[in-house]
């Protein structure tokens, strides 16, 4: 049983290795993709995007997708890494909860039903960094 939770953890860390100070090929710093102003649906959206682009870079890359979610606008961030939490913010990206990942995968219990409600994905934000 130790060695199983030994490689667990050594999985767990080996995802979520992140690269610091990432670079484009001509010596500057890379920017994460930016959304085009004409299809920003909320002005807060600049600010998650900033407090993400400041933090390392995850692996895998987060993302912010928008939904229409039980008839109102959310944006759904991905989680940073395995067995962390992805987040779900209202339209004025206040944090509602967590939809889904942690150990159980279920997020923190609030919204059972996020997968099956959910409709009108649309990407808006992915960290292209390098």
């Amino acid at each position: 049983m130790k060695q199983l939770i030994f490689l667990f953890c050594i999985a767990a860390v080996s995802c979520c290795g992140t690269k610091k100070n990432p670079v484009n090929v001509n010596g500057t710093k890379s920017a994460a993709r930016q959304i085009p102003v004409s299809e920003k649906p909320s002005p807060c959206l600049d600010q998650l995007i900033s407090r993400y682009t400041q933090e390392e870079k995850q692996n895998p890359p987060r993302k912010i997708y928008s939904y229409t979610y039980l008839g109102k606008t959310v944006y759904y961030v991905t989680a940073p890494c395995c067995d962390f939490f992805s987040d779900l913010f209202d339209n004025n990206c206040q944090l509602m909860g967590h939809p889904d990942g942690g150990i159980t995968g279920r997020g923190d219990g609030k919204f059972p039903d996020f997968d099956k409600e959910r409709t009108n994905e649309k990407l808006l934000w992915e960290d292209k960094r390098l």
